[in-house]
């Protein structure tokens, strides 16, 4: 239940959170447009999967966006780094996420449903 509160009513926190979205926004507005693209498209179809808050998807939109970067500066196109199939990326990604919270669960004794 305290976490509840702490995702929820922690307005240091969530104003916290909103900054580091903005700065996340800031760093996706300076890609190029066809990465730029793909990565809101990304992002908007993971929104849906976020737990509460949405806070756990921070980590998971900074990894693609270094990702993002990395491709950039190797000069590959946004296909070469995600693969043809986006979806698949995508879902790669969300599995990835999903074990990496069963992990932390059973390291702190958490039973997930």
């Amino acid at each position: 239940m305290n976490k509840f509160f702490d995702d929820f009513l922690n307005v240091k926190k969530m104003i916290k959170s909103k900054r580091e979205y903005k700065r996340q926004m800031e760093r996706v507005n300076l890609l190029p447009p066809d990465y730029r693209y793909v990565f809101k498209k990304i992002q908007k179809h993971m929104w849906q999967f976020a737990a509460g808050a949405g806070y756990d998807m921070m980590k998971v939109h900074y990894g693609l966006l270094d990702l993002f970067e990395k491709g950039i500066s190797e000069g590959k196109e946004v296909l070469e780094v995600t693969g043809e199939d986006v979806a698949a990326f995508v879902e790669e990604l969300l599995k990835n996420r999903y074990l990496y919270i069963i992990n932390i669960a059973r390291n702190a004794d958490i039973m997930i449903i």
